[in-house]
C-alpha cells in the first residue's frame, strides 16, 4: 500500500485499505485478501474502507469455525452485509449519512479447496490458472472519471460481482484503482503481463528467509518513479502465490 503523489502533496493520507491474512479451517489454510479505496468525495472515506477491510477479516475469522465453509455466492452476500452494517453503526454514532463513508470493495478467499472472489466498485482483481492470466472482474467504472460503484450505495448488492473458482487458480492479486492502468490493458479488458509476472514469480520463489521482507519490497515498488510517473492516486496490491 502506498499513498499517491497528489495526496501527498495536499498533506492528505492513503485512503486505500487492504490485508493479507492466512486462516486454518478444519485443517485446511486459506488466505484471505481483501482491498478497500475510500473514496475521496466522502467525508470519512478513509474510515470505511478501514471498517470494511477489518469487518470482513472478523466475518471470515468467524466463519472459520464452522465444520464447512460455504464457498458460494452466499458467502460473499455475508461480508458484503457485514460491512453494510458496520458502516451504517458507524455513520449513525457519529449522525452521519452512510454515503460519508463511501469506498469501493475487493475480495478474495484462496485455498486448494478453490477460490472465491467478488468486487463491488473499480479496481482489479486478476487470477493465474491453467489458461494464464486472466481478469476475473471487469473494474466498475462509471460514465465519467473517477466514477464507481461503492459498498454504501442502496444498489450496492445488485452490483455486487462473485465469481468461484473451484480449481486451478495458483496466484492471485487484488488492486485498487491506483493501479488500474499500469496493471490492465483497459483496451483489451486483460491483464497486463509484464506487470503480474516478474512479481508472481518472485513471490513463487520466497523462501523462510526471504519471506518477510516481501511486504517492504512491494512497498517500495509502489511508491517508485516508475509508479508514480503513471498514477498520482493511492496504490494497493494485495498476492497470494500457491506453493507448488
Amino acid at each position: 500500500m502506498s499513498i499517491g503523489t497528489a495526496h501527498a502533496e495536499r498533506g492528505g493520507r492513503c485512503e486505500d485499505r487492504c490485508s493479507s491474512q492466512i486462516y486454518d479451517q478444519a485443517g485446511a489454510t486459506w488466505v484471505a485478501l481483501f482491498v478497500s479505496d475510500g473514496a475521496g468525495s466522502a467525508e470519512c472515506g478513509e474510515q470505511g474502507a478501514d471498517i470494511a477491510v477489518r469487518t470482513a477479516n472478523e466475518t471470515i475469522s468467524q466463519l472459520m469455525e464452522l465444520a464447512e465453509l460455504p464457498l458460494d455466492e452466499s458467502l460473499a452476500l455475508q461480508i458484503v452485509n457485514d460491512i453494510r452494517l458496520a458502516i451504517s453503526q458507524a455513520a449513525d454514532q457519529n449522525q452521519l449519512p452512510a454515503r460519508a463513508y463511501a469506498c469501493t470493495f475487493l475480495g478474495a478467499l484462496t485455498s486448494t479447496k478453490g477460490t472465491l472472489v467478488l468486487q463491488i466498485g473499480d479496481g482489479g482483481i486478476v487470477l493465474e490458472g491453467q489458461h494464464g492470466l486472466m481478469l476475473a472482474i471487469e473494474p466498475m467504472n462509471g460514465t465519467y472519471a473517477n466514477e464507481t460503484v461503492f459498498i454504501t450505495q442502496p444498489n450496492a448488492i445488485e452490483k455486487l460481482a462473485v465469481r468461484l473458482y473451484p480449481t486451478g487458480v495458483t496466484a492471485l492479486a487484488l488492486f485498487s484503482d491506483g493501479l488500474q492502468r499500469l496493471a490492465l490493458d483497459m483496451a483489451k479488458g486483460e491483464p497486463h503481463g509484464p506487470f503480474f509476472e516478474p512479481i508472481f514469480r518472485k513471490m513463487q520463489g520466497l523462501t523462510d528467509a526471504s519471506r518477510p521482507q516481501i511486504g517492504a519490497a512491494l512497498e517500495s515498488f509502489l511508491g517508485s518513479s516508475r509508479i508514480n510517473d503513471r498514477t498520482d492516486d493511492d496504490k494497493s496490491l494485495a498476492i497470494a502465490v500457491l506453493r507448488v
